[in-house]
């Protein structure tokens, strides 16, 4: 039987140019909006052409984002969507239509403002001309009862390197929401970066047209159509949605013969906004860092360290004299260089304004990088950068640099035991083999030293937990000021398909592993070796974090595990 209801008039937004980017905007629907009479339902529908699946994306106490894709050869299509307490759509809370078009790829989000909070919803969209139907999407809203929320956090899916387990177990989990920190894509043509799955289109994307279709072919993938499906994204890009180690003016993996970087990255942004939107900026559509509040619990704050205001990352390989020799104190001096910023002014004044006005139970800061100090023993990361090199040009490092590498993690380890235990037998030549320290990551918050004690600062008399993924290995540290005080914890995770260290260093991961929690002073965990993603589990008193991983990318057939757990 057919069913008539109403629709809801509302704001519909068009396609906002800001900053020479141009952002797919949401459709906002607010509780004020008018009613009218529509189309009626036809009976019996069919589950088709809606092939990218139904999302949701940043919940909080009083709306959600819902989002679809439609294939379609016309010009520009109508959908209903609705929402409804119930699986069967009997208790529908909001509906209405929205027009997509080619413009915008076919997709739509809409932004439902002023619902109830604490509230499990169901939603579905439904073209009423073509009589179809998308599945039926799960989400949430959270609330001042909420005392307890669980967060995955997911990092650096490789669709070329294998298959998307990590996404299948986060959705048999308990987790309320998904916390994604980037590279959702990757830019890699066939065989780059990855051979066991081939990516689409086969070259490297830079069009706004290739973006589309990579994004159209992960969004296909049935083991995340089916997480987005049944959980809510929180997301924020890195640089593999434009192409990798991207900065405000450029990219590591731009070339002169693909054309202009800034229109590459607008293509890339674009398609960004259309499968990946997030709650409106009403000043800078473009602007994706934003605060998220989950009850009286989280000020869940989303950085972007990547676009907006990074400046160009240092390099190793310019302080290098024509001897072959490393010059510390050039680089001394660009490293602490007060002005390189990684946020920008206007981002880091943002932030700082945000930690000043919380009140929330915990700061949860999620970003991209790793925040916390990672300050190695010189000749061990030189050591490795000569491992990783060699692989990365010949598939294998040679038996001498290996060996190299593993006879100075002996030593190393043995010299800094015996620092510790004050042993006063120590040469000072020794002392120096671990006391002459490299930022392990300069394209990380190890590469912009005094922006980032200028963050751990507002950090100070905070519950502050900073989440990062980006090195596809997990780790946990302290975040420690430059003077020692200790003013929160880094929680990194684990990628879902791209390679750690393991790649590099096979069973040699897990030395390496163990001597740098010896050899870094700050670093308390990690693994290099397994995909995984962390699941936070938070109340008013405690945050407990649990390292899943998983035994294969490989195969569907696979194993799921805790690895580590730490209470904070």
């Amino acid at each position: 039987m057919a069913t008539n209801i109403k629709r809801r008039n509302f704001l519909k937004n068009s396609l906002l140019a800001t900053g020479g980017v141009l952002f797919a905007s949401n459709f906002i629907s607010c509780i004020t909006d008018d009613d009218d009479i529509i189309d009626t339902i036809p009976p019996n529908l069919e589950e088709n052409n809606f092939n990218e699946g139904v999302a949701s994306f940043d919940p909080t106490n009083s709306q959600v984002i819902i989002w679809t894709r439609y294939t379609t050869t016309k010009t520009s299509v109508s959908i209903l969507w609705q929402l409804s307490k119930d699986e069967s759509f009997t208790d529908i809370v909001r509906q209405s239509i929205v027009t997509t078009d080619e413009s915008r790829d076919y997709t739509l989000a809409v932004e439902i403002k002023d619902l109830d909070e604490n509230e499990q919803f169901y939603y579905r969209f439904i073209n009423i001309e073509d009589e179809t139907t998308s599945q039926i999407g799960e989400t949430l809203t959270f609330g001042s009862e909420t005392s307890e929320v669980k967060l995955a956090v997911a990092s650096c899916a490789n669709y070329a390197y294998g298959y998307f387990n990590v996404y299948e177990a986060i959705g048999n989990s308990d987790a309320d929401v998904v916390v994604h920190l980037g590279d959702y894509i990757y830019e890699y043509g066939e065989g780059t970066y990855g051979a066991f799955r081939t990516p689409a289109p086969t070259g490297e994307i830079v069009s706004l047209d290739d973006y589309r279709t990579r994004y159209r072919q992960y969004r296909s993938d049935n083991q995340l159509k089916e997480l987005h499906r049944k959980k809510p994204f929180i997301c924020v890009w890195d640089d593999h949605e434009i192409t990798n180690d991207s900065y405000k003016d450029g990219a590591e993996n731009h070339q002169e013969n693909e054309g202009d970087y800034e229109v590459r990255k607008a293509s890339a942004l674009q398609a960004y906004s259309e499968y990946l939107p997030n709650t409106t900026n009403l000043v800078d559509n473009s602007i994706i860092y934003r605060n998220l509040k989950i009850g009286n619990l989280i000020d869940l704050i989303l950085l972007d360290t990547r676009i907006i205001g990074r400046d160009k990352p240092l390099s190793f390989n310019d302080y290098y004299t024509a001897t072959g020799a490393f010059d510390f104190a050039s680089f001394q001096t660009a490293w602490l260089n007060p002005n390189r910023t990684m946020l920008g002014a206007t981002q880091r004044e943002w932030l700082q304004n945000q930690m000043s006005a919380t009140s929330s139970n915990w700061q949860i800061i999620g970003q991209q990088v790793l925040m916390g100090k990672m300050l190695m023993p010189a000749e061990l990361l030189i050591l490795l950068g000569q491992v990783v090199g060699e692989v990365g040009a010949t598939g294998s490092a040679s038996p001498a640099t290996f060996l190299a590498f593993q006879t100075a993690i002996t030593e190393l380890v043995t010299i800094k035991t015996r620092l510790l235990q004050n042993d006063a037998s120590l040469t000072e030549t020794e002392k120096a083999r671990v006391t002459t320290v490299l930022p392990y990551n300069l394209d990380a918050w190890d590469g912009y030293f005094m922006e980032r004690e200028s963050v751990l600062a507002t950090f100070e008399n905070k519950k502050v937990v900073v989440l990062a993924g980006d090195t596809h290995n997990a780790w946990q540290s302290d975040l420690n000021t430059i003077s020692g005080t200790k003013v929160g914890a880094e929680l990194a995770t684990s990628s879902v398909s791209s390679p750690g260290f393991e790649t590099y260093l096979g069973a040699g991961a897990a030395s390496l592993e163990q001597a740098l929690q010896l050899l870094i002073d700050d670093l308390n965990y990690s693994n290099f070796s397994q995909r995984g993603y962390m699941q936070l589990t938070v109340n008013a008193g405690a945050v407990t974090s649990e390292w899943n991983f998983i035994d294969t990318v490989t195969s569907e057939n696979y194993t799921v595990a805790i690895g580590n757990t730490l209470t904070l």
